[in-house]
């Protein structure tokens, strides 16, 4: 599935929310009402901005194969973002919810 499919079907499904496609680092993402990027694809994978210390945060990364999301691939990852590999992608909404719900 394409990109842009996944990332359809994720605004149809967040989009009573407000949510709209957008871009982060080129690639295609989730932006919530207020104009902020919360989620995005990347290299595959869904990256969400679940929030440092939270439980969305500590449960995705308890998932084994998620990580922190490190966009440039430099080992300097963005500690409030979780990149989810494809595996998971039947809870990606899930945790784009989340996402979408952490303060900034």
């Amino acid at each position: 599935m394409a990109d842009t499919d996944v990332l359809d079907g994720l605004v149809t499904q967040l989009g009573p929310y407000g949510v709209r496609a957008s871009t982060l680092f080129g690639e295609p993402a989730l932006m919530d009402v207020e104009g902020k990027t919360f989620a995005c694809l990347h290299g595959g994978e869904l990256a969400c901005r679940l929030g440092q210390g939270t439980r969305a945060h500590a449960e995705a990364l308890g998932m084994g194969d998620a990580h922190l999301f490190d966009p440039s691939g430099a080992g300097r990852p963005m500690h409030d973002w979780v990149s989810l590999p494809a595996a998971h992608s039947a809870r990606w909404a899930e945790f784009a919810s989340a996402a979408m719900s952490v303060p900034r």
